[in-house]
């Protein structure tokens, strides 16, 4: 079994090669996927599995600990472990953090390609963390020309990502987040909130706002007049609609019903998932299945 770790292949990973692989990985039969999370106040364990015919199988876990910043350690830990999808024999152990930073970056870029405006010029990144950092690196790649700003709940997390890309201007730290939202074409929020921080009433015609956070059923970071306003997308019907709170919620509440998401990943082929209208404003909830995970994680493998 081969162990890959971040060192071993992250310079030589491409944003673009990448999302082809999750939109090829998609016109493989259908994944089967479990998931299941068990938690002790706001920490979480996530244990995810998936096996798509013809690529493989893969097991990630995953511990979620809010507050180990205080301890000086990542909030987010665990492994990746990849099978061979003939004889079930152990593949790989790939860098847990690389896989999930790909996985989750590759799923909102893949999704923004196909829903963002392409001239998109002023990008909003709601979260000053390890994957809004890895966002503003991974947006770039499609929106060059674009100016980014970064709110955070902790406004020198936000400067600090400043400090770190924006040395030629084009990335500012921002303490209004309404203000914010409303000049911005792209919104990609990235947070660990568990109440909605993005209001509907912000919002403008145009706009693409992707949800990468939230990922249990209590969490949601966008407000029911976001999803009443928007045209609704997400990487999987089955890991999101009845698993996380960003939709599970307002359907719960009969603000929307499972019939307002319009596609998934798997209707890419179909041309399903796609920006109808440049007036639409296009909302994307990031659910990150185990799939997803297996495809990033075969990618990285075949670029070691």
């Amino acid at each position: 079994m081969r162990i890959v770790q971040a060192t071993d292949v992250q310079a030589k990973l491409d944003w673009l090669e990448l999302i082809a692989a999750l939109e090829a990985g998609h016109q493989l039969p259908k994944a089967r996927i479990s998931d299941r999370v068990l938690q002790r106040a706001d920490q979480s364990l996530l244990m995810r599995s998936a096996w798509i015919d013809g690529l493989g199988m893969a097991v990630k876990i995953a511990t979620i600990f809010p507050d180990n910043a205080k301890r000086q350690l990542p909030s987010v830990q665990g492994n990746v472990l990849l099978y061979d999808d003939a004889a079930g024999t152990p593949e790989a152990m790939v860098d847990f953090d690389l896989v999930t930073r790909f996985k989750t970056v590759g799923d909102s870029l893949l999704a923004a390609s196909k829903l963002a405006r392409p001239n998109s010029n002023r990008i909003l990144l709601v979260g000053a963390g390890r994957i809004a950092a890895t966002a503003l690196s991974a947006y770039r790649v499609l929106w060059p020309q674009a100016s980014f700003e970064i709110w955070n709940h902790r406004p020198e997390s936000a400067q600090r990502l400043v400090e770190q890309f924006g040395v030629d201007g084009s990335v500012t730290a921002v303490t209004d987040l309404g203000q914010a939202v409303q000049k911005a074409d792209i919104i990609c929020a990235a947070t660990l909130s568990q109440t909605p921080i993005i209001e509907g009433r912000w919002l403008r015609a145009g706009q693409h706002i992707d949800l990468i956070g939230a990922y249990r059923a209590d969490m949601r970071e966008a407000d029911d007049d976001v999803m009443r306003r928007g045209e609704l997308y997400v990487d999987s019907r089955d890991t999101t609609i009845e698993h996380i709170g960003e939709l599970l919620i307002p359907i719960s509440n009969g603000v929307i019903d499972k019939q307002s998401i319009k596609a998934d990943f798997y209707d890419l082929a179909s041309g399903g998932f796609m920006r109808e209208s440049n007036e639409a404003i296009t909302v994307f909830k990031n659910g990150g299945g185990a799939h997803l995970d297996l495809m990033t994680a075969k990618y990285i493998l075949s670029r070691v």
